[in-house]
């Protein structure tokens, strides 16, 4: 990969993480449990968070 690629990516993680932390930052103002829906969001952001920084790990250990 080109660093023009690491840097899309590095971006595309501070635009996951940011979303995550919006809504956690939502959720928490409630004095319910969050939905469903914000759940699955939730850990459907985890999940392309954890994929991202793979990826970006590996691209950092192949140069």
């Amino acid at each position: 990969m080109t660093q023009s690629v690491e840097a899309g990516l590095s971006r595309l993680l501070d635009r996951l993480k940011t979303a995550q932390r919006d809504l956690l930052l939502l959720a928490a103002k409630t004095d319910t449990l969050p939905s469903d829906g914000m759940l699955r969001k939730l850990s459907e952001l985890e999940g392309a968070i954890a994929a991202t920084e793979a990826l970006l790990q590996e691209e950092h250990d192949s140069q």
